[in-house]
């Protein structure tokens, strides 16, 4: 980070953020002194202060008066999910070093060999994957996880700084900061529209992303976008093409076709077409990368997944509870064909936290259409993140427009009995609010009531 030689303080706002506390623990290892403040206590802001990372969770000036900041020397970071904030006031008001998030992980990418995961959706399985088949295969790899990998029990994985595997996030146009040698993207369905106006200029945004990437034999992409490179696709010719799909004892066996050879019988062990996908996604950047080829097909069988992305909760003869980050219309569709090939003789209940008021007023009629397809529905409110609520944009619009005899609008206190009387074995709840804290919580309800 050379331009960050003179700096010795980071201060992270919004450090318990999945992409921020990476960030942070990276910047420790470096030897930087690093701190932070985040609203709430978390898993997260635990681990970090376990590795030695003081978080403070009150946002008043009195929390970094106490510290001695040498304002030449120290840089603060924050995250455009913090809004209004007290001390990035004060800092700001000081003239101290300022940066978005992108900025300082394009900074920190800029001397490795980047490795970016693009994509509306998948990213975090993606990247997850792919960090994971580097670091298994003994590439000198750091991968910046935005969510938790089971095989690490964390968002960031150190195996050697040459590498950097990173999500190229599209929100506020982020990922225009990085500098990818090698990139992928896994699908550009529109979203956030609240910040790019329309579909068009959010589809531009991402062909500008792949502008990015010069040499396009370096350039994956889901086949059927207009981009050029080479493409990815299950059981369709493509440049990296995943052949004869079966499931045997409960996972993928299948054959990667890239361009220059064919592995055979590779064992994947996530559910979803979609995360086969992503695997075969991540295949094709690894062996781009000089991932021994021969010691792929037992990293890719060794992945356990991500917290949060079809992670069973409860898996019994009687009773199955999947949490999910699905919060898209395509991704419940994604969500809803695991679930069936998975449990095709079972009713199944899906429990929705919409996220945002914007994305649940653009995609209302997707959202409701994904939803019927599953056999009930409960809806909880909307989960507003960074929005204020907007005029006649409720859960309960949405609900009538769902086209289901089985739907209901349900209050968090009310939900873990709620989904017991429910007769559907099958159990999934989806959303990216908090709804990931409501589940534990309906875990511990329904063992206790068995």
């Amino acid at each position: 980070m050379k331009n960050l030689d003179n700096i010795e303080t980071l201060y992270f706002i919004g450090i318990g953020g999945i992409g921020m506390s990476a960030l942070a623990r990276y910047c420790k290892l470096k030897g930087y002194h690093v701190l932070g403040y985040d609203r709430l206590e978390s898993a997260i802001t635990e681990t970090l202060e376990e590795e030695d990372i003081s978080v403070s969770f009150i946002d008043s000036v009195e929390t970094i008066s106490k510290e001695s900041f040498d304002k030449e020397k120290t840089l603060v970071v924050y995250t455009p999910a913090v809004k209004q904030n007290s001390i990035l006031s004060w800092f700001k008001e000081q003239d101290y070093k300022i940066i978005k998030r992108a900025s300082l992980l394009g900074e920190v990418t800029k001397d490795t060999f980047c490795l970016a995961v693009a994509g509306t959706h998948g990213k975090t399985t993606t990247s997850a994957i792919l960090g994971h088949l580097l670091a298994e295969t003994g590439m000198a790899v750091t991968a910046f996880l935005g969510g938790i990998s089971e095989n690490y029990n964390s968002n960031f994985v150190s195996n050697g700084t040459l590498i950097t595997v990173v999500e190229a996030d599209e929100f506020d146009r982020s990922f225009m900061q990085l500098r990818p040698d090698i990139a992928c993207i896994t699908s550009m369905d529109p979203d956030h529209l609240d910040v790019y106006g329309d579909v068009s200029e959010f589809e531009k945004t991402f062909k500008d992303f792949a502008g990015l990437v010069e040499n396009k034999e370096q350039l994956l992409y889901k086949k059927g976008l207009s981009l050029k490179g080479k493409t990815v696709a299950l059981e369709e010719e493509a440049d990296y093409e995943a052949q004869n799909i079966r499931i045997e004892n409960g996972g993928y066996v299948f054959n990667l076709k890239t361009p220059t050879r064919v592995l055979k019988d590779l064992k994947f062990f996530l559910p979803g077409k979609h995360n086969l996908h992503n695997a075969v996604t991540a295949l094709g950047m690894a062996i781009l990368a000089g991932s021994p080829t021969r010691r792929l097909p037992e990293a890719l069988q060794s992945f356990k997944g991500v917290q949060r992305r079809f992670s069973y909760k409860i898996k019994t003869d009687a009773l199955v509870l999947i949490d999910d980050y699905a919060h898209h219309p395509t991704e419940l569709n994604a969500l809803h064909q695991a679930v069936e090939e998975m449990y095709p003789e079972e009713e199944k209940l899906v429990v929705f936290q919409p996220h945002l008021f914007s994305r649940t007023r653009d995609f209302a009629d997707g959202f409701a259409e994904s939803l019927s397809k599953f056999d009930e529905i409960i809806l909880l409110d909307i989960y507003p993140a960074r929005e204020e609520p907007m005029e006649g944009i409720t859960s309960k619009w949405l609900l009538e427009k769902i086209d289901s005899d089985k739907k209901s609008l349900v209050s968090k206190e009310d939900l873990p009995n709620v989904i017991k009387q429910s007769n559907c074995k099958v159990k999934v709840m989806a959303g990216a609010g908090d709804i990931g804290v409501e589940v534990d919580k309906v875990k511990k309800y329904l063992e206790n009531e068995a």
